[in-house]
């Protein structure tokens, strides 16, 4: 994630579609950890709505959300956008969103939260980055699940960021011990080469070669695919995954606007923006991956995260 934290306000005389309805300020809040996308998000807005000056606070998904909650009683955003599910539902419980259900939405009901108060512009699956001309050097054929990995024919030959330090590595290990349990997560430790502290490194490294698979999520193998690079995206039975969006700020400053922005994410228009830089938005038809056929895991339990990393580090960071 991106820890940058900015202010810039979007010059408005840039843009030519100006709508009587837009103009003020929006201040948003945002994980998004690449510029890419969320410029591409404010350079499509800005052409619907060229008058409203936008700011906006760029940090990872945890220091955006207790700032957003230390905020209550004076909120300095008026949208957060890009937090996965687990932020989402912080926020809501901290009485720091308040309902909103954007309007020419064309998001399906399930990725909508029941009480209204966040949608899920996109999904992000959790994927394994196979460098196919190791495994076929070696002979060995390309894993087809999770028991697969644990396999002794791949020892020392996988990497994945630390649930620890990286909210990839969070997801995938949840869903493991979630699935299958604490017991099958210390026979894949063994199998384990490296652990990372960003989600996307394991990708990189099986497109350099340094390792014969990454565990990271779906973009991250794309990029290594795209470049030419011997990588496979890989699913591996059920598919860790997490869900990102955005809702309302209770008492913002610029309610309108926040709403026009929401409303903006939530429909084609708007999903076309990020799409490019995600795997799978939930707006139907738009994508980098296709999830037909794709199991995707839906927790059993709740997750503590704090507790998680803790019992991860008491076994496995001793």
């Amino acid at each position: 994630m991106r820890t940058i934290l900015g202010g810039a306000v979007l010059a408005a005389g840039l843009m030519t579609v100006v709508p009587a309805l837009a103009a003020g300020s929006l201040n948003i809040y945002t994980a998004a950890d690449d510029g890419k996308l969320h410029a591409a998000v404010v350079e499509a807005f800005k052409k619907k709505h060229a008058d409203i000056a936008i700011k906006e606070v760029i940090l990872s998904t945890g220091p955006v959300t207790e700032r957003a909650i230390a905020e209550k009683a004076n909120p300095q955003a008026d949208v957060i956008y890009a937090v996965n599910t687990i932020a989402l539902e912080k926020l809501k419980k901290e009485g720091a969103l308040a309902p909103y259900s954007a309007k020419g939405s064309k998001i399906p009901a399930e990725f909508n939260d029941a009480d209204g108060f966040y949608a899920h512009h996109w999904l992000t699956v959790m994927v394994a980055a196979v460098n196919t001309k190791i495994l076929d050097e070696k002979k060995i054929p390309v894993p087809a699940s999770w028991d697969d990995l644990a396999k002794p024919a791949y020892k020392g030959m996988i990497t994945v960021a630390a649930p620890t330090k990286s909210g990839t590595g969070l997801t995938i290990f949840t869903t493991l011990v979630d699935a299958k349990g604490w017991n099958f997560v210390d026979g894949l430790h063994k199998n384990i080469f490296q652990y990372n502290s960003s989600g996307s490194a394991a990708g990189r490294q099986a497109g350099a070669g340094e390792t014969a698979i990454g565990l990271t999520y779906d973009t991250a193998v794309l990029n290594q695919v795209k470049a030419g690079l011997p990588v496979k995206l890989v699913f591996l039975g059920l598919t860790p995954n997490i869900m990102e969006g955005g809702g309302l700020v209770q008492g913002a400053k610029n309610p309108d606007n926040a709403k026009l922005f929401l409303d903006f994410l939530a429909s084609p228009e708007g999903a076309a923006a990020y799409a490019p830089f995600v795997g799978a938005p939930t707006t139907p038809g738009l994508g980098n991956v296709d999830l037909k056929g794709v199991e995707l895991w839906k927790m059993k339990k709740p997750v503590d995260a704090d507790a998680f990393k803790k019992e991860w580090a008491d076994k496995y960071e001793k």
